[in-house]
């Protein structure tokens, strides 16, 4: 497992004010208790979802393992009626199936043209808007999308981070959410914005030795609970039974420093993708000095990089 081990707090009652002004600018993970959801925590049961979403359709992941890695692709995309969608998710096993009898069902919702729109369950199922409130915790030009997930039990998703703020709303079901600190990506073994370490609680540390570096929070989520979790800070999902959620993200920075083509909130920003070139530019350079020359002019610029950019500020 990952080195030392950290519980997310938990408060109940959080005011918008407080969150603003005490919680939010501290940059951690916070579990939420006792937000005003509206009734969908008691609402949105199996029957209740089939009879409203209906039969649109909707593209899933299926997967015949329960650990989905994106890197690999160890998933196939496929359609299903949102009805079908409900009920075979929450089974255990399925008499119809795509892989397999005991296939993983992961539904990430998505804009209308996902290449041009952002998701928001609102405007994807409408049906269902006036079951949901949303956290009056950022202000509604600074809102981004609303994803609606939905997951077979025992699914794990891959950890990875987001650019934006947003807030995990665990509508009905159980979730373990396991998260790691920004601070620590140089553990992590980073594939683009994903973690090449599936196996989180048990990792071949023979392959990922760094990763017994990384801190760990961990957090269980039921029916009703919000997880604040800040942008950068990387999350590994596991849905412990068959479970809803909504995903609600922001803009916390101004609007012009994020991607204009980005619907899934997950590309980084414009400043940090140009710096990455930028460096990519400079390895290439590098690599016309002899292995010497190179080596030491590579650790003065990481030195470099250090002095100027890495925050002083302390964990």
């Amino acid at each position: 497992m990952a080195g030392r081990h950290f519980p997310v707090t938990r408060l109940e009652g959080v005011s918008r004010e407080q969150f603003m002004q005490h919680l939010y600018p501290q940059r951690k993970p916070l579990v939420l208790e006792g937000i005003d959801l509206g009734p969908c925590t008691n609402k949105w049961t199996v029957d209740y979802l089939s009879q409203v979403g209906g039969k649109k359709e909707v593209k899933i992941h299926v997967a015949a393992v329960a650990q989905m890695d994106f890197i690999s692709k160890n998933f196939v995309y496929r359609t299903l009626p949102f009805d079908q969608l409900v009920q075979r998710a929450a089974e255990e096993k399925h008499k119809e199936f795509f892989v397999s009898e005991d296939e993983k069902y992961y539904l990430r919702s998505l804009g209308e043209d996902p290449r041009k729109d952002v998701a928001d369950i609102r405007k994807q199922f409408p049906l269902l808007k006036e079951d949901i409130k949303f956290p009056e915790f950022f202000k509604e030009e600074q809102f981004f999308s609303s994803v609606f997930r939905i997951s077979s039990p025992g699914l794990q998703l891959w950890t990875h981070y987001d650019v934006m703020d947003n807030l995990l709303i665990q509508v009905t079901g159980k979730k373990r959410v396991v998260l790691f600190s920004p601070r620590d990506a140089q553990y992590l073994y980073l594939k683009g914005t994903k973690s090449e370490v599936l196996n989180i609680d048990n990792p071949d540390l023979a392959k990922y030795p760094l990763f017994s570096k990384a801190r760990r929070y961990e957090c269980s989520l039921e029916a009703g609970d919000v997880l604040f979790i800040p942008a950068l800070w990387f999350h590994n999902v596991i849905s412990e039974e068959f479970g809803v959620g909504v995903n609600i993200f922001w803009k916390h920075l101004p609007s012009e420093c994020y991607d204009k083509t980005d619907t899934y909130g997950n590309k980084d920003p414009t400043a940090a993708s140009r710096a990455a070139q930028i460096l990519d530019r400079a390895l290439k350079t590098l690599a016309e000095l002899p292995e010497e020359y190179r080596d030491f002019y590579a650790r003065r610029m990481v030195l470099h990089i250090q002095d100027k950019a890495y925050s002083k500020n302390s964990e």
